[in-house]
Formats: C-alpha cells, sequence, structure tokens
C-alpha cells in the first residue's frame, strides 16, 4: 500500500528541484531551483489573450497550473531575484546595496503580498510576489542588461498572477492591483521603447521578448505591447493627451505591418492580435474627430 501511495504521490507531481545550483551574488548562499515538469497532461494549453498572455486550461488530474509562477530566480535567503540568465551578473558594485537593502525588501513584498517564503515550493502568490522582486531589483542593474524592458516583462507577468489571485479571493481587490500593475509595465514597455530609440539603453540584453514564456514574439511583439498597453491604460482623462497617445499607438503598432508578412516570430494569430488592435485604435480617434 505505501508503495502505490508513493507512486501515485510522485504520478501527480508538477514540480521537482532542478541539478543546477545557483549562488545568490549579493549574500553568497546556495540554493536550487523548483522547475515544472513537462508532459503527461499537465498544461492544456488555452487561448492567446490581447497581452499575448497564455491561458491554460485545468487538469483533471492535475488541476490548475500557472507556468508563470516558476519563472523568476529569487534568493530565498536576502530576496535578490532576475530573470535566469542575469541571476550572477549583478553588478559588483550594486552588491553592497543589494545587502544593505534586504529588510526593506521583504517588508515591500510582504505589505503586498502577505506571507510568502522561498524556502519551499511556490504558491501562485509566491510566484506574484517573485514577479514583484525582480521588477524592483532590476534597479540594481546597468543599462547594458536593458532592465527597463524586464521591468516592465515583470510587471505585466506580475499583473497576470495577481489576476488569478483575485479569480481565487475576488472579494480582497486583487483587481487593483492587477490594474496597478498593467500601468506600471505601460510606463515601463514604453520607456524603454523610448530609450532604446534616444540610444541611452540597448534592448541587446534581452534575448527572449516574450511576453509570456511558451512563446518569444520577439521585438515586434514588443512593439504590440507597447501599444496596446498604451491604448488601454495610458492618459485617458485628457482629450488632447489621449489624442496623441493614441497617435502614438497607431504609428507603433503600424510598424508591424511595415515588416513582412506572418513568420515564426509573427505567426497569424499574431497578427491578427495586431489587425485588431490597428483598426479599434483607428476607430476611436475617427469618432474623436467626428
Amino acid at each position: 500500500m505505501g508503495k502505490n501511495q508513493t507512486d501515485d504521490e510522485k504520478e501527480l507531481k508538477i514540480t521537482f528541484q532542478s541539478k543546477k545550483e545557483f549562488q545568490c551574488p549579493s549574500c553568497g548562499a546556495s540554493f536550487k531551483k523548483e522547475e515544472l515538469l513537462s508532459g503527461g497532461g499537465r498544461l492544456i494549453a488555452g487561448k492567446l489573450t490581447d497581452e499575448l498572455h497564455r491561458l491554460y486550461e485545468p487538469s483533471a488530474k492535475y488541476g490548475q497550473i500557472f507556468p508563470l509562477v516558476y519563472y523568476s530566480i529569487v534568493c530565498p535567503e536576502c530576496w535578490y531575484a532576475s530573470m535566469e540568465g542575469d541571476f550572477p551578473n549583478l553588478p559588483k558594485e550594486n552588491a553592497q546595496t543589494v545587502r544593505s537593502e534586504v529588510e526593506k525588501r521583504m517588508q515591500e513584498t510582504l505589505l503586498v503580498f502577505p506571507g510568502v517564503e522561498f524556502h519551499e515550493n511556490r504558491t501562485l502568490m509566491d510566484g506574484a510576489a517573485s514577479f514583484f522582486l525582480t521588477l524592483r531589483c532590476y534597479d540594481y542593474f546597468n543599462k547594458n542588461a536593458s532592465p527597463t524592458i524586464k521591468q516592465g516583462l515583470a510587471a505585466i507577468r506580475c499583473a497576470w498572477l495577481v489576476d488569478e489571485l483575485h479569480n481565487k479571493f475576488p472579494d480582497q481587490h486583487y483587481d487593483w492591483l492587477a490594474d496597478l500593475f498593467r500601468r506600471k509595465s505601460q510606463y515601463l514597455y514604453n520607456e524603454a521603447l523610448s530609450r532604446e530609440q534616444s540610444g541611452r539603453e540597448t534592448l541587446s540584453g534581452i534575448k527572449i521578448f516574450g511576453p509570456d514564456t511558451d512563446k518569444n514574439y520577439s521585438y515586434e511583439g514588443m512593439l504590440y505591447m507597447c501599444a496596446f498597453l498604451r491604448y488601454k491604460y495610458g492618459p485617458a482623462h485628457d482629450e488632447a493627451e489621449r489624442k496623441l497617445t493614441l497617435e502614438e499607438a497607431r504609428r507603433t503598432i503600424a510598424k508591424l505591418f511595415g515588416m513582412g508578412k506572418s513568420s515564426k516570430d509573427k505567426p497569424g494569430a499574431f497578427l491578427e492580435h495586431a489587425r485588431k488592435l490597428y483598426d479599434t485604435i483607428n476607430a476611436e480617434l475617427s469618432e474623436n474627430e467626428q
């Protein structure tokens, strides 16, 4: 009987501890990352949202799984966090600052996501907190790491996980928090584009633009997200400012149609989302001109 229980538990596992060991460049702690197991019907792909976020259907066997929960690397001791490729590359001149702000970082995180910790398997709340920490910790990186666009990614991914917290706890105002992270993402995405165009910050430090983890929509995906987030969460109360926002978003999205037909990075579904956004922005601008 004991053997059968063990087999069942093993069969229903959704994560495992990776063999790779990480060493925190700030506090020196060593730890392993929790990874999501693939296959076995664990992930059932659902629709692609207007934010290029892949939704997953709950599995009858494994329940609801959120791959993003396991994505960011977080030191369980000092809560320094980043995307995996950047984790060991914390600029040495900022390591002391990271160490000195441990308590502040933890307090700020627990204020938003109470009860989180990173020594055990991650919960949905831990996953959302991991992106909040990632968003915060890219302040410690220099411009060569392309920190601004990575902060934009962290903010929108945090919003997606906070959406799921709202679904589970609809009376705790997580919808307001998700909206806040989307507005932060809007600013960061468009700031990253502005910095790249002015030469203040390169985008060469990011290899996978996402925005989700199932597919990389490359630079074109970033342009789409800049326009979409600007349309949805940019200035809205001042009519003149709103018009300028929409015109800028339209110019950004129009660039996608000058970059060729559908391809690996621009599948038809992505171009359909882009065309829909372009038409929606055009319709609002036309209505305002009447």
